[in-house]
């Protein structure tokens, strides 16, 4: 596979760089706008997916390698092949789409052109469940979510609370305490 490029954008034409390594080789690589802006001859180094078909080879590619692994994350969600999922990260920022999935906001998500609701609450379904395996809690501490606080979680959102204020709260329950008695104790700090 090739994980990452590095050479000269030597020529853009729509939303395609041309590459050249210096080495007699130059890759055609789909770029998002902020690499399709540098200046041409400047030495580029991106991070790439490879998308095999079985009459195509197609380089996507992104200036960080967590735009990769989000666009993996992606096009692993049945109906979203790898051109949907580019535009989505041409057209939104990585921090953006995160908020997005962590507010439930479909309707942003699918201001992407080609994107419809019904596919941005897909995304938002397969996403959060990711996302939700690490949170932020405290002092912005990586910690991991137990199912027990998934269920908390869970129960609060679906009381109307929002993602981010269940999440803060999260951290401040007992561990020890059952989950009902964790959901009671959540809901009395909410209100």
């Amino acid at each position: 596979m090739i994980g990452m490029i590095e050479g000269k954008l030597v020529e853009t034409y729509g939303n395609v760089g041309l590459i050249d390594t210096g080495y007699g080789v130059a890759f055609e690589v789909f770029l998002p706008p902020a690499l399709l802006s540098e200046k041409r001859g400047e030495r580029i180094r991106i991070y790439t997916y490879l998308a095999v078909k079985e009459n195509s080879l197609t380089l996507f590619g992104f200036k960080e390698k967590r735009n990769v692994m989000l666009f993996n994350s992606l096009i692993s969600i049945s109906g979203i092949g790898p051109k949907l999922a580019f535009a989505v990260l041409s057209f939104l920022k990585y921090e953006e789409i995160i908020d997005a999935v962590r507010n439930n906001d479909a309707a942003f998500l699918s201001q992407v052109p080609g994107l419809g609701k019904k596919t941005a609450m897909k995304i938002i379904l397969e996403l959060s469940s990711r996302l939700e395996k690490e949170v932020d809690i405290g002092e912005l501490t990586q910690t991991y979510v137990s199912e027990d606080d998934k269920i908390v979680m869970e129960a609060l959102i679906s009381l109307g609370f929002k993602r981010n204020e269940v999440r803060r709260i999260l951290g401040k329950l007992d561990r020890s305490l059952s989950v009902e008695e964790r959901v009671r104790k959540a809901l009395s700090l909410l209100r």
